[in-house]
């Protein structure tokens, strides 16, 4: 089997993985590597340069730009002969009852992006399969990273690559699943966000995939690995974490703290102070991050200001639906020492309190 998916837990060192296998395939490979936001596009280009930067033929690109570069833009024609595709238009939609190539491109001739893999997989299937030979000429090995970030139409074209003689190699945490590309589409909606294992198990099934399972940390405590494993109902069926941080000090672990204490905690231990979004957490005058912004960071200690789903999950165990899980998740495994949780009131965890004067580790 030539195509592989590694679930891999948060701190695992995605990214590196991805350089470094990378740098051990022969200089004359020619492969691509994908990744949907800009952010992680920068750090790939710039690890890659550094760890294999005699490799020529490696190209790292974002999702949109591979759907316009290797499937809109040559290929539009066999859809809609003569027209071109002539810019992006990301945020733009077209309008309910839009038809033909006005579903597809606004006035300006610009694609839509919440479009772009509808007509990608449609140009897949009007090219007559020149659209399919053309990569296939052109790259012999494909790499996603952080796959759980696909969406909508973008699992048909995911399909269509397995398929292909191109090798397909992806890399993702499903848990960390709180970006999409297309997030207002039904389309493959059970795939959306943490449901992208359902898809990946599909299809291993099928026997297109086989998926590999990465559950080292070398980020978050063994506490807080532990914590973040609990999150998600266990029907998921996702592995243990094993972490490998073997750092000591004297606040270490998972903690509860009553608001009563926050500021004298902020003062002492400066965390990262994390929230869902900015309607929450404007009871304290802290500097913040939303759950979301703050994925792909690592802090040595975070500080939560919970929601009421994820306080209601601390204190009776009832666990949270999925994408308030992947929020959560990601807002515990950016620390590596200790994560502190505002709730005055415990209900049955076992969490322990901090309270000014205690440096308890949490053990």
């Amino acid at each position: 089997m030539a195509n592989y998916l590694t679930l891999a837990v948060a701190g695992s060192r995605k990214t590196q993985g991805i350089v470094e296998h990378c740098a051990l395939l022969p200089l004359e490979r020619r492969v691509l590597v994908l990744t949907y936001t800009r952010a992680n596009q920068e750090e790939l280009i710039r690890r890659i340069q550094q760890y294999a930067g005699d490799h020529h033929h490696v190209e790292v690109m974002g999702w949109f730009t591979f759907l316009l570069r290797h499937f809109a833009r040559p290929f539009l024609p066999f859809k809609f002969a003569g027209k071109r595709v002539l810019g992006f238009n990301f945020d733009g939609r077209p309008n309910r009852m839009a038809k033909g190539m006005s579903r597809f491109l606004d006035s300006n001739g610009a694609a839509y992006g919440c479009e772009l893999a509808r007509l990608s997989h449609e140009l897949v299937a009007e090219s007559k399969g020149a659209l399919l030979r053309r990569l296939e000429c052109i790259y012999e090995e494909i790499l996603i990273d952080e796959v759980q970030d696909l969406s909508a139409h973008d699992w048909e074209l995911v399909d269509v690559l397995l398929q292909s003689s191109i090798t397909i190699r992806m890399v993702g945490d499903v848990r960390q699943s709180v970006l999409a590309t297309n997030p207002r589409s039904s389309k493959n909606a059970k795939y959306s966000y943490a449901g992208a294992i359902n898809w990946a198990r599909e299809r291993q099934d099928m026997g297109l995939l086989e998926i590999r399972e990465s559950v080292t940390t070398w980020r978050c405590h063994p506490i807080i690995a532990r914590f973040s494993d609990s999150i998600f109902d266990p029907t998921w069926r996702f592995p243990e974490t094993l972490s490998v941080n073997e750092t000591v000090t004297d606040h270490d672990g998972v903690f509860l703290i009553s608001t009563e204490h926050v500021a004298e905690y902020v003062r002492l231990f400066q965390p990262q102070c994390l929230r869902h979004s900015a309607s929450s957490g404007n009871a304290f005058k802290l500097d913040y991050l939303n759950f979301k912004v703050s994925k792909g960071m690592t802090y040595e200690r975070v500080l939560i200001v919970p929601t009421k789903p994820i306080s209601k999950f601390i204190a009776s165990g009832l666990h949270l639906e999925a994408n308030s899980a992947s929020s959560f998740y990601v807002a515990v495994t950016r620390a590596e020492q200790s994560v502190a949780i505002v709730m005055d009131k415990a209900g049955t965890s076992s969490l322990p309190f901090w309270k000014p004067g205690r440096l308890a580790t949490g053990r």
